[in-house]
């Protein structure tokens, strides 16, 4: 009779332990999306990283945006870069914020690149063309670039 009594907790343990796991992977997985593109961005995956690059990229533009009145004062620069090589754009910025943003600049493209072999992304391979001169226009800074 001891025996008997020993047995039945055990038995009971067991039964309650599988009827709670059949009823949790029911519910398993309802909670996730059903396309890997509406998985919610975290810092493992490509949109969150392309994200960070989108802050960067308009935090420079965003530098650069004064107004430009006299067009010697501007330069420009390549920035981003293209999985075949080469820069992604030119941005133009005033001469005396140099030391500031080139550095900003340069730290952008290496993250592209790092980007670029990370998710094996791919372009379009078009060379774009280096301007060669800022002018100004309603006080925007604009690249002129020579026409073939």
């Amino acid at each position: 009779m001891k025996k008997v009594f020993i047995h039945i907790p055990i038995l009971l343990f067991c039964t309650t332990i599988t009827l709670v796991s059949c009823n949790a992977s029911k519910n398993a997985g309802t909670d996730l999306p059903k396309d890997i593109s509406q998985r919610p961005a975290d810092e493992d995956s490509q949109r969150y990283d392309q994200a960070q690059l989108d802050k960067l990229k308009a935090s420079i533009e965003s530098e650069a945006s004064e107004k430009c009145t006299n067009a010697s004062d501007w330069t420009f620069a390549p920035m981003g870069a293209k999985a075949c090589g080469g820069p992604m754009l030119y941005i133009a910025y005033p001469k005396k914020i140099e030391t500031s943003i080139l550095p900003r600049i340069n730290a952008y493209t290496e993250k592209v690149r790092a980007f670029n072999e990370k998710y094996n992304i791919t372009s379009d391979c078009m060379m774009i063309m280096p301007p060669t001169a800022v002018k100004c226009s309603a006080g925007k800074a604009i690249l002129i670039t020579e026409q073939r």
